[in-house]
C-alpha cells in the first residue's frame, strides 16, 4: 500500500440553533448571558444555548479527505487556534495510516505545558479521528475493519435525558420513547426537581421491571452523600449510576464504587487511558464511558482494551456534535467486546444530522453503524457552506 501523506489541515466551527437549551427549559436562577451561555444551577456547569462543534478536514496529497470532530460547546475558538497555530503543521506530511503514532507525537509536544486534558486533548481527538477516516478511505474499508474487525453492524442505544419541565412530563416522555422501541434510558439528576430518588421511583413504577434506567448524577455529591443516595436508590434497581462525585476526586470515586451495589459508570471527562487506569485498578468501575469527542479513536481503543483486561464493560458516552465523532464512536464500538449499549442524545442528534451525509441512524432502540469507507459519514454541502469551507477537495 503506497503512502499518501497529508497535504493540509483545516479547522472549522459549525453552529446550529435549537429550540431550548440543552437539558430543557431554564430553571429558577438560570439566565442566558451576552455570549449565549447559561450555567445550570444543578451542576454549576456552563452550556451554550445553541449547538456547536469543531470540525477538522485533512486532505492528502492525492486529494483524499478525512473528517474529524471534537467539542465546540464552549470557546470553540480555543481548539481552532490550537489546531491552526500549533498542531496542523506537525500533521502535514504524515501518513494517515500512522494515526496512532501521530497522536503520540502530538501528545508528547506538550508534556511540560499541561498535556493531560482539556482543550489540547480535544484538538488531538479531532485530528486523530480525521486521520483514521482518511486511512479508512485510502483502504476502502470502514474504520472498524482497521481496528481489528467489525463485530456488529447494529448497536443497542439508550435514550439520554428527559428534558421536560415536570416529573409527570418526564415520565410521559420516557413512555413515549419506550413506545418507539427504546427500552433503556438515562435521566439527569440536574433537572430532577423532586430529587433523583423520586425520579427513579416514578420511572420504575411506570416503566416496570424490564426497563433499564440509569441516572446521571453530574458530579454533584461528596462521597458520603453519594453512597447514602445510591444505597437508597438501589431498591429501584438502577441500571447504572454515572458520575456521582467530582471528577478530580479519584479517592472519592473509588470509595463510592466499592461501597455501593449499583454499577458505577465513569469516563465522560476522560482524555486518555491514563485517566481510566487508576479507577480500574482501584476497583471502582463497572462501566467505562469514553467520549469520542474527547479521546479520539486511538485513545478510545486503548481505554476499551484496558477495560476488557479488567473485565469491565464499555458503554460509550455521546454528547453534543454534528455526528462525525458519533460515527467514529460507532465504528470503534463495532470493533470491541463487552459493549452492552451506546448513548443516544436524542435532543442533539437529529439537529446535527441535517448537516451530515451517510447512513448513520438510530431507530427502534439501536444504531446502524455507517457502512461506507472511513467513518462512513461526512459534512454535507449545507454544513460546508455554513462553515465557510470550500467544496474543493471534498471527499
Amino acid at each position: 500500500m503506497t503512502s499518501d501523506p497529508v497535504d493540509r489541515v483545516e479547522c472549522f466551527v459549525l453552529t446550529w440553533g435549537r429550540r431550548e437549551p440543552y437539558l430543557g427549559p431554564l430553571r429558577a436562577g438560570e439566565t442566558v448571558n451576552r455570549r449565549r451561555y447559561v450555567v445550570r444551577q444543578g451542576n454549576r456547569t456552563v452550556y451554550p444555548t445553541v449547538d456547536r462543534s469543531v470540525l477538522v478536514r485533512i486532505t492528502t496529497q492525492e486529494g483524499v479527505v478525512g473528517w474529524g470532530e471534537t467539542y465546540g460547546i464552549v470557546a470553540p475558538g480555543v481548539v481552532k487556534c490550537l489546531i491552526e497555530d500549533l498542531l496542523a503543521e506537525f500533521v502535514v506530511g504524515r501518513d494517515p495510516f500512522d494515526a496512532a503514532v501521530v497522536h503520540e507525537d502530538l501528545y508528547d509536544l506538550m508534556h511540560v505545558r499541561g498535556y493531560s486534558g482539556g482543550f489540547y486533548l480535544d484538538a488531538l481527538a479531532a485530528i486523530d479521528i480525521a486521520l483514521w477516516d482518511a486511512a479508512g478511505k485510502l483502504a476502502g474499508l470502514p474504520v472498524a475493519k482497521l481496528l481489528g474487525g467489525m463485530r456488529r453492524t447494529h448497536i443497542p442505544a439508550y435514550v439520554s435525558g428527559l428534558p421536560a419541565p415536570t416529573l409527570e412530563e418526564r415520565v410521559a416522555l420516557a413512555v413515549n420513547w419506550r413506545e418507539r422501541g427504546f427500552d433503556n434510558l438515562k435521566f439527569a439528576a440536574v433537572i430532577a426537581d423532586c430529587g433523583p430518588l423520586a425520579e427513579l421511583e416514578a420511572l420504575r413504577q411506570t416503566l416496570g421491571e424490564d426497563a433499564e434506567i440509569a441516572v446521571d448524577l453530574h458530579w454533584r455529591y461528596q462521597r458520603r452523600q453519594a453512597v447514602s443516595l445510591i444505597s437508597a436508590m438501589e431498591r429501584f434497581r438502577p441500571w447504572f449510576v454515572e458520575a456521582p462525585t467530582a471528577p478530580e476526586d479519584l479517592a472519592g470515586q473509588i470509595d463510592v464504587g466499592r461501597r455501593i451495589s449499583a454499577p458505577l459508570a465513569l469516563g465522560e471527562e476522560w482524555r486518555t487511558v491514563h485517566d481510566a487506569l487508576p479507577r480500574l485498578e482501584g476497583g471502582a468501575l463497572s462501566i467505562c464511558q469514553p467520549e469520542m469527542g474527547h479521546v479520539g479513536i486511538t485513545q478510545f481503543m486503548r481505554i476499551a482494551s484496558l477495560a476488557q483486561t479488567f473485565h469491565t464493560s464499555v458503554i460509550p458516552h455521546a454528547s453534543i456534535g454534528v455526528g462525525v465523532f458519533l460515527a467514529a464512536s460507532l465504528q470503534a464500538a463495532a470493533a470491541i467486546q463487552h459493549l452492552p449499549s451506546h448513548e443516544y442524545q436524542h435532543s442533539v442528534m437529529p439537529g446535527g444530522l441535517r448537516y451530515l451525509k451517510g447512513d448513520l441512524e438510530c431507530e427502534a432502540g439501536r444504531y446502524t453503524v455507517p457502512s461506507g469507507p472511513g467513518l462512513g459519514v461526512e459534512p454535507n454541502e449545507r454544513a460546508l457552506e455554513l462553515m465557510g469551507a470550500t467544496v474543493s477537495g471534498q471527499g
